[in-house]
């Protein structure tokens, strides 16, 4: 067992108590991002509010975790009528280009040939470091997307280079802290979002009256 799996504990381990504490620690963090990125998250949600207004549509994408993490925040928009895609889900598309041309250009290939002008561009990474993640990135910025990052560990390159309009950073070195972390700010994030786009109609409303008694 220990040739096979030589990174299990030796020592008792108490489960009650390490869970007890990893959930104290994910709570703590959560509590901690949402007040610190409170005014960010605000500013982002009003931003992809108007792109979606405009007809824009979302992009998500990540690598490993964050790949799952992405087509969350993709199935979180579309549950709520926005148009939104993560660009991971296509195993045959990802893996040609990662076999063809290179795996650091699987999302910025994908972004080249369908986003543009308008649209959404949201990448995950826990590390902020992901090459593919980077590319995408920039060529979402090229394209004058409007661009959303979620890392950890202090932002990374994603950070440093600015390759994110709108950038949330999980103050935390542990992977599972940062994913969970992560998983409040997007949903809260398009909880605003549809906030946002009810307000937008109520105030369609308004300066239209008419509007609502045509279709009754």
């Amino acid at each position: 067992m220990e040739t096979l799996y030589p990174f299990l504990r030796r020592d008792p381990l108490d489960v009650g108590a390490s869970t007890a504490e990893k959930a104290r620690a994910s709570l703590e963090l959560r509590r901690q991002v949402l007040d610190e990125l409170e005014t960010p998250l605000a500013t982002c949600a009003a931003a992809m509010a108007a792109a979606f207004r405009g007809g824009g549509r979302l992009f998500t994408f990540g690598n490993g975790g964050s790949s799952t993490d992405a087509r969350s925040v993709a199935s979180l928009f579309t549950g709520r009528g926005r148009p939104a895609v993560s660009l991971a889900c296509d195993s045959a598309l990802v893996t040609a280009l990662g076999n063809d041309v290179g795996f650091d250009v699987v999302f910025a290939r994908q972004l080249a040939a369908l986003g543009g002008e308008g649209d959404i561009a949201c990448a995950l990474s826990t590390s902020g470091g992901s090459a593919n993640v980077l590319r995408g990135l920039a060529q979402a910025g090229s394209q004058g997307m409007v661009t959303i990052g979620f890392a950890g560990s202090g932002g990374g390159r994603m950070a440093e280079d600015r390759l994110a309009e709108h950038l949330f950073v999980v103050p935390s070195s542990s992977v599972h802290r940062i994913q969970e972390a992560q998983a409040t700010l997007y949903h809260v994030l398009a909880e605003l979002v549809s906030a946002d786009a009810g307000q937008g109609i109520a105030h369609e409303d308004v300066d239209h009256p008419g509007a609502t008694e045509a279709g009754a």
